[in-house]
């Protein structure tokens, strides 16, 4: 049971770190420091928007239309926190105690 401990808190870590990603390569791209017209860029910028779409859209269509401004990155980081506590507070489950 440790080691399923252990794999929640890393996927959920590793979610977080693809997130943080994510959402600075979004900011150096609309700041135009980042170019989409190279291929590198590209192809991190679509890779990680087929890993976190089927995560947002969800989110998306039960958020509000807010225009310019996307809360679904915002709402999964509020989740993802609420399942580290949620884990945390339990460890004792997954370590037998």
């Amino acid at each position: 049971m440790v080691t399923l401990y252990q794999a929640l808190q890393l996927i959920l870590q590793i979610l977080w770190f693809i997130m943080i990603v994510h959402i600075i390569m979004s900011w150096l791209i609309n700041f135009q420091v980042l170019n989409l017209r190279q291929p590198l860029v590209a192809q991190i910028w679509d890779g990680l928007n087929r890993l976190l779409e089927p995560i947002y859209r969800p989110i998306r269509n039960l958020l509000p239309n807010t225009g310019g401004l996307d809360l679904a990155p915002l709402v999964v980081f509020v989740i993802i926190i609420i399942l580290r506590s949620a884990l945390a507070n339990n460890a004792g489950f997954f370590y037998g105690a």
